[in-house]
């Protein structure tokens, strides 16, 4: 398995909901095995991260598989049209 966890940052005045439709056209790329788009939890304690608006956990059966993702032209489309709505991206990649 090969987890990839992305947590956005929206940018000031970014259309939110527009940048969750965004992250939904990945959940189309067929080497995904499994996926799941998230919000901040309503839980509080000093180690929780809550900063981010949206978290986006894409897990592939290989390595190979997350590679596609990374080319697949969806999302590159991603990229480029959704860029202006983040001020910052944090991607955590484990296997």
């Amino acid at each position: 398995m090969h987890i990839h966890h992305v947590f956005f940052y929206a940018a000031p005045d970014a259309d939110h909901e527009a940048l969750r439709a965004g992250i939904e056209t990945l959940t189309k790329i067929e080497a995904i095995h499994q996926s799941h788009i998230g919000v901040p939890a309503a839980t509080d304690r000093p180690v929780i991260e809550r900063g981010y608006t949206f978290s986006w956990l894409a897990i592939f059966e290989t390595s190979e598989a997350e590679a596609v993702y990374q080319t697949h032209p969806i999302h590159l489309e991603f990229i480029k049209n959704c860029a202006h709505l983040w001020s910052r991206v944090v991607v955590y990649d484990s296997i």
